[in-house]
């Protein structure tokens, strides 16, 4: 116990099934921070997930992860729920709770709709956004770039996802952003991971170079089609990644 939250403890002689075991390597040195120790936890194992430490198809052990966590079950079940709930991790029969394997037609599905959503998002924002709001998302933008340049793909994810957010809390449709949210959490370890390649990775940064210069334009039209390209993307980046995991 720290003072400002709990630091894993020495992982040995803890239980470790060989599925798990490498994905318990990536925890260690992980801090869980307070206030609300539940929350803290489902911070931390949503990072977990969307960065591939527990990638698709891990079985979370409750008994191994309260380990080397250094918390209880209690709070981690909480979490779990949480988790749940986000499609970050389902419940299967015999199996317990697991990160799940989409299949394509689920990614394409899901990449499909948000793109829709999102187009609409931009198309909205473009309409309501002040100029104080595009200085907050231009910053935001400076600083998720300044993270592509010294290849910092953590931070540049977790910049990225703000500017999405941001859009869509621009758009002023409570409906629209919470059916966002709930699609784009089953994304978001696909999302991250379509980042890996360089090329991709650069024509991302491109897009959103684009996405700035409609929303400063207020040029809906623009946003909507820049947008829905750019999940397009997205969508067979990843596609192309799974296929070429299938052939080796």
């Amino acid at each position: 116990m720290t003072e400002n939250g709990i630091q894993n403890p020495n992982l040995k002689g803890v239980s470790k099934t060989a599925e798990f075991e490498a994905a318990l390597e990536g925890i260690r040195g992980v801090t869980i921070e307070r206030p609300v120790l539940h929350a803290a936890v489902t911070k931390t194992l949503r990072k977990l997930i969307v960065e591939g430490t527990l990638p698709p198809g891990t079985r979370l052990n409750e008994r191994d992860l309260c380990a080397s966590l250094g918390v209880s079950r209690t709070p981690l079940r909480e979490a779990l729920k949480a988790l749940a709930a986000e499609g970050l991790i389902e419940h299967q029969p015999n199996r317990g709770a697991v990160v799940p394997v989409l299949s394509e037609a689920d990614i394409i599905d899901a990449f499909d709709l948000l793109g829709c959503l999102e187009g609409f998002a931009g198309e909205l924002a473009c309409s309501k956004i002040t100029a104080e709001q595009l200085t907050d998302i231009k910053s935001l933008h400076a600083s998720m770039v300044a993270c592509y340049a010294r290849v910092d793909l953590p931070g540049y994810y977790a910049l990225n996802q703000q500017i999405h957010e941001r859009i869509n809390e621009i758009a002023g449709n409570s409906t629209l952003r919470q059916t966002y949210q709930s699609v784009n959490r089953r994304l978001q370890a696909l999302r991250f991971r379509s980042n890996h390649d360089s090329k991709k990775w650069q024509r991302a940064v491109s897009d959103h170079e684009k996405m700035i210069a409609a929303l400063e334009a207020r040029d809906g039209a623009m946003m909507s089609a820049i947008l829905r390209s750019h999940l397009n993307e997205k969508k067979e980046a990843v596609l192309a990644a799974m296929r070429t995991v299938a052939a080796a």
